[in-house]
């Protein structure tokens, strides 16, 4: 639920930085069905927000790792898109601290604590776990409890987040820092 806001934040950046809105339209995606697999990967796995039946502890591991992968093959095809390649970077962080930890991404108790969680065992992909495999790769860090829906994460989500706000706001054609051509081909008027 961390990254929900990145759509919204990318949007008022993108109309901040002189884009318009309507330039989306024109933004080329290579493999989209790739990412709305993942997704639902993502919820056959972990299906408790949605239906009332749980995958099992493998089944849902194995859809959880398959969904990584077809994320990051997305990033890889779209990696013309500014801002990708820091999206992708998250993605990768992410995927090797799940796999560096048997399939789960660790949670760090004081994060936990501090997002005001408490479980013990695996929950969704998240399994609670004092000193991980790659450390600084895992959930880390609480989102403030006013924040809606806030959750704990991790180095690879913040990347993931910046990633996605700042391929919304250069594919609005925002005049972005350091950023010499423009972020689509076409001018549309």
């Amino acid at each position: 639920m961390f990254l929900l806001p990145t759509v919204p934040i990318g949007i008022l950046l993108g109309l901040l930085l002189g884009g318009r809105l309507g330039r989306l339209a024109y933004v080329r995606v290579s493999k989209p069905w790739l990412f709305y697999l993942a997704l639902a990967l993502q919820v056959a796995a972990f299906p408790s927000l949605f239906v009332p039946w749980q995958a099992g502890t493998q089944v849902a591991t194995a859809l959880s790792i398959a969904s990584y992968g077809c994320l990051v093959v997305v990033a890889f095809a779209n990696r013309h898109l500014f801002g990708m390649p820091i999206a992708a970077a998250g993605m990768l962080f992410n995927l090797a601290a799940i796999l560096a930890n048997g399939g789960h991404m660790p949670a760090l108790p004081s994060a936990m604590r501090d997002g005001g969680l408490s479980f013990s065992g695996v929950h969704n992909n998240s399994v609670r776990e004092a000193s991980p495999n790659l450390s600084w790769f895992v959930d880390r860090w609480a989102a403030p409890r006013w924040v809606p829906f806030g959750n704990i994460f991790s180095v690879g989500d913040v990347l993931i987040a910046v990633g996605a706000i700042v391929v919304i706001a250069a594919a609005m054609g925002a005049r972005v820092p350091f950023r010499r051509t423009p972020a689509i081909e076409t001018d549309p008027a």
